[in-house]
């Protein structure tokens, strides 16, 4: 004979509730299923370059250079090379502060910047004029120096 809709009904309402066991599959943070867009002003956006692809590099809204600790170009977005006019392959290689910006050849830009590096620490923002092969361009300036040893410039036309 089977239990009737009310001895199930009985059965249930003696016992508590038990939680379902913990599943094995990982559900993803929100944060890292949907990456959000790199922004200059971010708080943090330092510590995310270095782990944002090429990609996303490339795309970001602002101008990104990567700099070794004597101001060689080591990564040079298109943001960057739209404004400046060079090619982000043609950049690689280059020293940033005599062949590619030789107006931020100066204690302003490269000596915040050289400052940075011998510290070891170098979280910088200011407002800086390019002039070099343009019309002089209002620009904001981060400098920065992330956990694993790389430098950042960032540059957000104005």
């Amino acid at each position: 004979m089977s239990p009737s809709p009310d001895d199930h009904e009985s059965s249930r309402s003696g016992s508590e509730l038990q939680p379902r066991p913990k599943s094995d599959v990982p559900i993803p943070d929100s944060d890292e299923a949907t990456p959000r867009p790199l922004a200059f002003e971010a708080d943090g956006v330092g510590e995310r370059l270095r782990h944002a692809d090429e990609a996303t590099l490339h795309e970001a809204p602002f101008g990104i250079v990567r700099l070794d600790d004597e101001g060689r170009v080591e990564f040079y977005n298109r943001y960057e090379s739209d404004l400046s006019g060079v090619p982000p392959e043609e950049a690689l290689g280059q020293d940033f502060f005599t062949h590619l910006a030789p107006c931020s050849n100066n204690h302003l830009f490269r000596g915040r910047f050289e400052e940075g590096v011998e510290a070891g620490a170098l979280d910088d923002h200011f407002t800086y004029t390019f002039t070099y092969k343009m019309r002089p361009t209002l620009v904001d300036v981060r400098l920065y120096r992330d956990e694993a040893g790389l430098n950042w410039v960032l540059i957000h036309k104005r």
